[in-house]
């Protein structure tokens, strides 16, 4: 019995300990697992223990890189604070004030100014002018003895300076940098002490303490962070250039537009004598603002009149009408242009210059359908003249009404416009601002304006309400002659 209750004994405690180490052997491979390194996707987030060229999520290259030591960590340790936290009432907002950059189409779309600390990144196609403008917002920032700081990774200080001497940029308090080291360029802020820095452009500039070359997404993310961490301590107003992929978004990773304060899209046709300044991301104001700039041989100037701008200086032509646009607090008149012809394809074509191509096939097919317009044989172009851009519902009857003047060969009556969306019914509904739309008509020169017949109710004046797609068709092209022998002419057309 000794023996069987020792053997029993022995068999148990080789139990027990083969338990223990077996649970100190898993406690170990849990403690190894959790300190292997991880990688993590600077656009998405996505994590992965190995290290793969392409993002298992989102699918971009060279994103994913070497995480941080939180991880193996678990926490982070409390660290100083560099300011306390006070209450709400006590900050000062006098600091956050917007400050003119002397150029009143910026000061339009960033909402009144430049707002100290504040980092800015503005983005555009190679030529488009980003260079020349924001050279000519830190001369008129200079020209108010505020310091300003230029540095320039893309261009020497010498070719700078040609270019400010043709534009009149030359200022006394305004500094040129030429440099693609991080390092120096902190250096020359600290030398200069500038209240407005601008960094043309934040992908031509690295530092030596990452690894990768200058515009990869691990450089960009790092100078991007240094710049905004400095420009927020020191209260610096900074704008940073950035490059643009095929698609026309922001080069470099996604997180750079998150970390800044405001996006600006500089847009336009290097082949036509006008751009567009428009914010995509703003936390000063509005997006919906809209800056136009007209390219001349000393440089970007501002447009105050964009309706003269955008308007062709001849008479009624068939296919042409006139659309009363809004963007932010900017009301402007702009032409839409029309082709319909006989396709000589299987499939007719759906061309969209300026608008959106889905809401193009919307109205072509609210035509078919509502007014018995014959569109299904033929190729419809439309465009809205002058290269700019119309992104509102409120286009749609200048749409309608171009298409049906091409396709009936007919021009519209002089001194018209027209705003109205239009429903899948056929229906005209109401639009945004429409009183504001029609004071512009008329300084403008138009003496009619269609509009649906809730706003011409309410409204009254130059404003001609229809109810519906035909009846809006059948007050403006209704007793037009038509040289077309399948268009259907007369009223019986439009169903009025």
């Amino acid at each position: 019995m000794h023996t069987t209750a020792q053997g029993s004994f022995g068999v148990g405690a080789a139990s027990y300990a083969g338990r223990m180490a077996t649970t100190r052997a898993g406690a170990g491979k849990a403690a190894a697992k959790a300190a292997r390194p991880a990688y993590r996707c600077a656009e998405c987030g996505w994590i992965t223990a190995k290290w793969v060229g392409r993002c298992g999520e989102c699918q971009a290259w060279g994103t994913v890189d070497l995480a941080g030591g939180d991880r193996a960590a678990g926490r982070t340790a409390p660290a100083a604070v560099t300011r306390p936290a006070v209450p709400i009432g006590e900050v000062r907002a006098e600091d956050a004030h917007a400050v003119t950059s002397g150029i009143p189409e910026l000061d339009r779309v960033l909402g009144g100014g430049v707002v100290p600390g504040a980092v800015l990144l503005m983005a555009g196609e190679p030529g488009v002018g980003k260079s020349t403008l924001l050279l000519e917002a830190a001369a008129r920032w200079a020209r108010a003895g505020r310091r300003t700081l230029y540095v320039s990774g893309e261009e020497s200080a010498a070719q700078v300076r040609l270019r400010a001497e043709r534009t009149g940029a030359v200022v006394d308090e305004l500094y040129l940098a030429a440099e693609t080291d991080l390092g120096a360029l902190l250096t020359h802020v600290e030398q200069v002490r500038p209240s407005l820095l601008i960094v043309d452009s934040v992908q031509t500039i690295g530092s030596a303490e990452v690894d990768g070359v200058p515009g990869g997404v691990t450089q960009v993310r790092e100078v991007a962070a240094a710049v905004i961490g400095l420009a927020k301590s020191e209260g610096i107003a900074t704008l940073l250039v950035g490059h643009v992929t095929k698609d026309g978004t922001v080069a470099g990773p996604r997180v750079l537009e998150h970390l800044v304060d405001v996006v600006l899209q500089f847009e336009g046709d290097r082949t036509r004598f006008f751009r567009t300044l428009r914010a995509a991301k703003n936390r000063f104001g509005s997006t919906n603002e809209l800056g136009v700039f007209e390219m001349t041989g000393a440089g970007l100037a501002g447009v105050t009149d964009p309706s003269a701008l955008f308007l062709g200086e001849g008479g009624p032509a068939a296919g042409a009408a006139v659309h009363i646009a809004v963007e932010g607090s900017r009301c402007f008149a702009v032409e839409v242009q029309a082709l319909v012809h006989r396709t000589e394809l299987a499939m007719p074509r759906r061309v969209a210059v300026g608008l959106d191509r889905n809401r193009l096939a919307m109205i072509v097919a609210v035509l078919g359908r509502h007014a018995h317009l014959p569109l299904s044989s033929n190729d419809v172009f439309v465009t809205i003249a002058g290269g700019i851009r119309i992104d509102e519902p409120a286009a749609d009857l200048a749409v309608a009404l171009a298409i049906a003047s091409a396709e009936r060969d007919a021009p519209l009556p002089p001194g018209v416009a027209a705003i109205g969306e239009i429903s899948l019914t056929g229906e005209l509904r109401t639009c945004s601002q429409c009183e504001r739309r029609l004071v512009e008509a008329g300084r403008a020169g138009f003496a009619r304006v269609v509009v649906p017949a809730a706003d011409a109710r309410r409204l009254g004046g130059t404003a001609a309400g229809a109810a519906d797609l035909r009846g809006a068709l059948g007050s403006v092209l209704g007793g037009a002659p038509s040289s077309r022998r399948d268009s259907g002419a007369g009223n019986d057309q439009w169903g009025v």
